[in-house]
């Protein structure tokens, strides 16, 4: 139960470092209170601490999913005041034994130190915040369960057996927001995810880029009809190769029949053996559909389907010369400054991570599955630009596809034109794909609309059942294991995982480390 921790000592600063994350500290007090705590919240007004001595949180829906803990009285708390759904209970205040340094006497510093994961030396195994259920269940999830999210859990423990260090996750529908994790952030500190760690999200990415072109359209700047070759006169030309007869809508669906650029032999090389040197390497848009063009396509534009991340760069160059902004600032001002995606971001050409964020491990260097995996968390995202570099959160994404699946971003006709899907061949079995997001029927029934994402040491999926009801983010800090459509099954049908099926290992061709899975 959280429980609170007044005492001396305690300004209104503290609420910036505890709002940075939930932590386990370390803290000599008297032999009343125990010693080692997680924060979940602090109230400005009585200069009380919260924080729990459990591994399972309950708490109010924050409104920034960025911000999962909110301060007590301060204008990110929903209700004025941190309501932890139960009462918690108030300990007297107590004076630090002289010499001990207590919780009551922590410095900015300390807290600093504590938030980073330096006093963060416990694994949480499944560590749950969670807002309190409604009676019943919620839109789009198999009913007959007591724990609405039990089996969600018990997928997110099996990716850990399978040899994934860390998941998160985090659902939202009727009932309210509930944020779990399993295993760690990071394998030398044991520090555990936190709900607002953010991670790189790969092939998620596309769905942002398709949506400013179903926006552009709806502005009466572009069609979907148009020709590739109306917005980049001869940039897709070669070896079979023709803009002129690839409109955009079959950029958008996999349709175009252009080559993936990630596929081509020498490529593969810089993301699999050659990843450690050539990590920090800029790659040009213009470069990337270059490669593209020195093979023969996969088939004639609207006679097949394969996924090609090609035809996500260039609907980033469209977008760039229908507007004259980059496409990343056409992101930013049609996506995330509107819906408050604070943990989301398009780094560029830039290698580093926003805080906070855990360790991504990879093991595309090598095929062979004894390779130790490789800390991959700094890479320059430029080899995937509108196909797969942004950066975000659960919360976020969770928040993305609530908005978008739910209407709130596009007009009818486009939103029509989002959710229209064609057959992938099987080459998604049982899935059929639209203009950025894929729709996915799972074992119960339930349908979803969801994209996958993996770039090195990162496996990303979202996802939404229709209206945007029910949302789901989760992500793997590690790309050699781990089951995805588990975690989903889990999530929507209740289904628990068998066996092993969380050890069935994704491709590790290199070529597939940003590919819909």
């Amino acid at each position: 139960m959280p429980e609170r921790l007044r005492g001396a000592g305690f300004s209104r600063s503290w609420g910036k470092a505890v709002r940075a994350g939930a932590v386990t500290l370390d803290a000599t007090v008297p032999s009343a209170v125990p010693a080692r705590w997680i924060l979940c919240g602090i109230s400005t007004r009585s200069h009380t601490l919260i924080a729990t001595r459990s591994h399972t949180l309950i708490a109010p829906p924050a409104p920034d999913p960025g911000v999962p803990f909110p301060v007590a009285g301060s204008r990110s708390s929903p209700t004025g005041r941190f309501n932890p759904g139960r009462p918690g209970e108030v300990l007297p205040r107590v004076r630090t034994p002289a010499g001990a340094e207590g919780l009551h006497a922590m410095t900015m510093r300390t807290i600093h130190r504590a938030m980073t994961g330096a006093l963060a030396t416990a694994a949480v195994t499944a560590a749950v915040l969670t807002v309190p259920a409604a009676a019943g269940t919620a839109d789009g999830t198999a009913s007959g369960r007591h724990d609405r999210h039990s089996a969600t859990r018990s997928a997110m423990e099996a990716q850990i057996r399978a040899g994934i260090p860390g998941v998160l996750g985090q659902t939202r529908d009727a009932g309210g927001t509930w944020q779990g994790s399993a295993g760690v952030a990071d394998l030398d500190t044991g520090r555990p995810r936190l709900p607002q760690d953010r991670f790189r999200i790969g092939s998620v990415s596309k769905v942002f880029t398709s949506v400013v072109l179903l926006q552009l359209e709806a502005e009466g700047r572009l069609s979907l009809d148009d020709s590739v070759d109306r917005w980049l006169p001869g940039v897709v030309r070669g070896n079979g190769h023709d803009g002129r007869g690839i409109t955009v809508r079959q950029l958008l669906n996999h349709t175009s029949g252009v080559y993936n650029y990630t596929a081509d032999p020498e490529f593969q090389k810089l993301l699999g053996p050659g990843f450690r040197e050539h990590r920090f390497e800029t790659h040009t848009p213009a470069e990337l559909v270059k490669i593209a063009t020195s093979h023969a396509p996969d088939f004639r534009p609207g006679e097949g389907w394969n996924y090609s991340n090609t035809n996500y760069i260039l609907a980033g160059l469209i977008t760039e010369k229908v507007t004259g902004h980059s496409y990343a600032t056409e992101i930013e001002r049609r996506i995330i400054r509107p819906l408050g995606l604070r943990g989301t971001t398009l780094p560029g050409t830039s290698p580093k991570m926003p805080d906070p964020h855990g360790t991504a491990y990879t093991s595309a260097l090598s095929a062979d599955p004894a390779t130790k995996p490789f800390d991959a968390t700094e890479l320059n995202p430029s080899w995937g630009w509108a196909a797969g570099e942004i950066i975000s959160t659960t919360g976020d994404l969770n928040r993305f596809y609530g908005a978008l699946i739910g209407g709130k971003l596009l007009p009818g006709a486009q939103q029509r034109e989002l959710m229209t899907t064609v057959s992938t061949g099987g080459k998604l079995p049982g899935a059929r794909y639209g203009l950025g997001v894929a729709e996915i029927p799972l074992s119960c029934g339930v349908t979803v609309w969801s994209h996958t994402g993996g770039i090195h040491g990162s496996l990303t999926m979202a996802a939404s059942t229709a209206g945007g009801k029910h949302t789901a983010a989760f992500n793997l800090n590690g790309d050699w294991a781990g089951d995805l459509t588990a975690l989903v099954e889990g999530e929507y049908c209740g289904k628990t995982p068998s066996g092993d099926s969380a050890a069935r290992t994704p491709e590790r061709a290199p070529q597939k480390v940003m590919t819909l899975r």
